[in-house]
């Protein structure tokens, strides 16, 4: 009977006359982890989203908010309040604990346990990411579970197929949050079950296995033919039959690889790789149609050095002003990185990506920013007790290796040397391990980045929000790594989060941020662009700001002339 009904189910299915395949793209770390209210990392990020869904998401093409396994929502006059509806077919991915294909339905139950452990501390006592970067402070009840001080979170209540989330404060980018990789939703009966481990989901392709060879490891995903979502024609998504991560750090073995079409799109590409290729392969470029497509990207990402606050001597603000005047981003920009971004680090932490965040004031903030002024850094060096350097001793510059985080490291360690007469030791390591440092305090300075989880300054001024800070100093601080306490910049902080119109929302996440730099945490070095690369066959991919990649709709298809044509150009 069952081999029946298989049969039946899997002729219902309406397919995309392009579906299948294999799309492989490499990824220059691993996953920090497979646990979604863990996932706080570009890498980890990337790879769940594809295997995990929440009850809202982002369009890549948009960046606009999208239903997933909520259908519909509504949200109060005071904006406190969010009511969703779940979708009736949503199933969870195969897995042993299920008895029945009925226990693999996804229900309201599901949702408020996701949250509940999101919100409980984990086995060394500290926050998850669901909690410290979503949660804290702004849905009710959640404070208090977190602390052990409630059995459930008052304010997240499930009924038949609703789900209500009651909130402290109005919050403008709360459906953004909500669509965060740490509020994705996973099962009640896995996790119950004592398999929190085991990558299951309800997303459109299911995790299926890693692999390593002496070059690299890659993790393998195959399409989940039990998605609920279907395109505008009725046609079973994903179209892909497999989806292929490949862990790589070093750029040069990426292009090799592309080059071989061991892999279907390149992020990252050094200009001069991408010049000497665009020279040797112009006809493959310039076709119609093309083999290969470029695509440069602005992206809402910051690369910066932040400061231990608990280090003494970084605990004046004109010793972190000193650092900042001393670096010459211009050289940095031009000889190490050889112009591969898209801006130098002129302003704050909020990448200046004016088409995506309009109407923010970055005008005024770049005013707040710092370029290279050697003789205020020495004269601010010497005003805080160590001039030319004396007394000040070694500084420990944590980073993780890659051929352009060392190098930029070196150019750092000169420069400070020649103009503040202070020795930096640089200590590379795995991207892991520099989090892990970073979040504990061991180092002086860190090399970090932040991608933007969602279209807005306030996930990038959350990094140093002070009530992110743990309350005892021993415990590692996985949000505001820098321990950073400004009131002022709390205030202005607040005020922006519990807005409601986004013009005044703007309006105080820049003056926070214009704070933020006049008692700098952080030194901001570049914003980064993306140099592209993909083969043209690969269609419905979209580059983003936001750098959130999603498979759902990607299929492979080689362009004819004339399609391309029309497409492209235009009947003529």
């Amino acid at each position: 009977m069952s081999l029946v009904l298989f049969s039946c189910s899997e002729e219902e299915r309406k397919e995309f006359e392009h579906a299948g395949g294999k799309i492989t793209m490499a990824l220059d770390n691993q996953p920090t982890t497979y646990i979604p209210q863990q996932v706080g990392d570009f890498y980890s990020a990337t790879v769940l989203s594809q295997i995990t869904e929440g009850l809202v998401g982002i369009d890549p093409k948009t960046l606009k908010i999208v239903p997933r396994i909520a259908t519909r929502w509504t949200q109060s006059a005071d904006g406190k309040t969010y009511t969703f509806h779940l979708r009736k077919n949503v199933k969870f991915h195969k897995h042993k604990v299920f008895k029945s294909e009925k226990e693999r339905i996804l229900t309201a139950k599901d949702v408020i346990r996701s949250f509940e452990i999101g919100c409980t501390k984990d086995k060394k006592g500290e926050p998850l990411t669901t909690y410290s970067m979503i949660c804290k402070s702004l849905v009710k009840g959640a404070d208090a579970f977190h602390e052990g001080n409630a059995k459930n979170i008052s304010g997240i209540v499930g009924k038949g197929n609703k789900v209500t989330f009651h909130l402290e404060h109005s919050d403008h980018n709360f459906l953004y949050k909500l669509a965060q990789v740490s509020c994705h939703i996973v099962s009640k009966k896995v996790i119950d079950g004592g398999y929190a481990v085991d990558v299951i989901g309800t997303g459109p392709f299911k995790y299926k296995k890693e692999k390593s060879n002496q070059d690299y490891k890659s993790l393998l995903l195959v399409r989940n033919k039990d998605y609920y979502l279907k395109d505008k024609d009725g046609n079973a998504l994903p179209y892909l039959d497999e989806l292929e991560f490949v862990f790589q750090s070093r750029k040069m073995a990426q292009l090799e690889m592309f080059e071989n079409r061991s892999i279907d799109l390149i992020k990252g590409i050094p200009t001069s790789q991408i010049t000497k290729m665009m020279q040797g392969r112009l006809k493959d470029f310039n076709g119609k149609p093309p083999k290969l497509i470029l695509d440069d990207n602005p992206l809402l990402e910051s690369n910066y050095y932040l400061f231990n606050m608990q280090d003494e001597r970084f605990s004046d603000p004109k010793v972190r002003m000193a650092f900042n005047y001393a670096i010459n981003k211009d050289i940095i920009g031009s000889d190490i990185l050889r112009n591969q971004i898209n801006e130098v680090g002129l302003y704050g932490i909020t990448p200046p990506v004016r088409r995506t965040l309009k109407g923010y004031d970055f005008k005024g903030i770049g005013e707040s920013g710092y370029s290279f002024n050697p003789e205020k850094a020495r004269k601010l060096l010497a005003e805080a007790g160590y001039p030319n350097g004396e007394g000040f001793g070694t500084v420990q510059l944590r980073y993780n290796i890659n051929d352009i985080h060392s190098a930029v490291a070196d150019e750092f360690s000169r420069q400070i040397r020649s103009v503040l007469n202070i020795n930096v030791n640089i200590d590379g390591s795995t991207f892991e391990q520099l989090i892990t440092d970073a979040e504990s305090g061991n180092g002086d300075i860190f090399r970090l980045g932040w991608s933007a989880d969602y279209p807005s300054p306030e996930s990038f001024l959350v990094n140093f929000y002070g009530k992110n800070i743990p309350a005892d100093p021993n415990e590692p601080s996985k949000v505001n790594k820098s321990r950073y306490k400004n009131p002022v910049f709390d205030e202005f902080y607040e005020r922006a989060a519990g807005t409601k119109k986004q013009t005044d929302q703007l309006k105080f996440f820049a003056k926070a941020e214009k704070v933020l730099l006049s008692d700098p945490p952080l030194i901001p070095l570049w914003y980064s662009g993306d140099y592209a690369i993909i083969y043209s066959d690969v269609r419905n991919f979209h580059f983003n700001s936001l750098n959130y990649l999603d498979f759902t709709y990607v299929y492979k298809k080689k362009w004819t002339k004339e399609e391309f044509l029309k497409k492209h150009v235009g009947d003529k």
